[in-house]
């Protein structure tokens, strides 16, 4: 059974640049959280390159494999998107995404060529941005009374999760992130608080 309490991904997000016959290649990686955040970064890259002809890009998301999306943005077919991708896999990263922005120069590179270009522009991206291990979390929301709150903050603080989100009055909402390792002691204390509800949230 894997029992991976860890996972890799981008400390911060990073720019690099390269160029193939004329086409000049603009890398852009950056950690991730979800697609709807990474529908607004290639938003924002867009409207920085108004004349860009290609907007390639690949993501990883979450620890089973299955969440990811790459797109040859009018490329031919698999140039692109998936060698990005392939650079992201092979450093074994997720919630990461890669934009690769491409001004044409006026002459074909081809298939191998473009291949090669996305790859190495990924890659020399990726060289420039420090890696970090994140604990892998389970998401929890708890519903507690106003009073129970310094409790709830100690068991929060000494077992390092994180908080996702919050709403604060009478009642409080909390969605946290438990570390794997270290979800049953913090559920069994949580719940001997009795005045909390805690319920698991699906995805990481």
């Amino acid at each position: 059974m894997d029992t991976k309490t860890f996972y890799t991904t981008l400390e911060k997000q990073g720019t690099a640049e390269f160029r193939e016959r004329g086409s000049k290649f603009i890398g852009y990686a950056f950690p991730l959280n979800s697609a709807g955040e990474f529908k607004e970064i290639l938003q924002h890259i867009k409207k920085e390159h108004p004349k860009a002809s290609h907007y390639c890009f690949a993501y990883r998301l979450g620890l089973d494999g299955n969440n990811f999306r790459v797109n040859d943005d009018g490329e031919p077919s698999g140039t692109a998107g998936k060698p990005i991708l392939g650079q992201i896999d092979s450093k074994e990263l997720t919630n990461v995404g890669i934009v690769v922005v491409r001004y044409f120069g006026g002459t074909l590179l081809g298939v191998p060529g473009l291949i090669n270009a996305y790859k190495t522009t990924a890659t020399v991206v990726l060289q420039t941005l420090p890696f970090i291990q994140k604990p892998i979390e389970l998401k929890y929301r708890l519903e507690f009374d106003y009073t129970t709150m310094n409790q709830v903050m100690m068991i929060i603080k000494q077992f390092n999760c994180s908080i996702i989100s919050q709403e604060i009055q009478l009642f409080c909402f909390f969605t946290i992130g438990i570390p794997v390792n270290r979800r049953e002691e913090v559920l069994y204390r949580l719940k001997d608080l009795n005045t909390v509800t805690v319920s698991p949230v699906t995805g990481i």
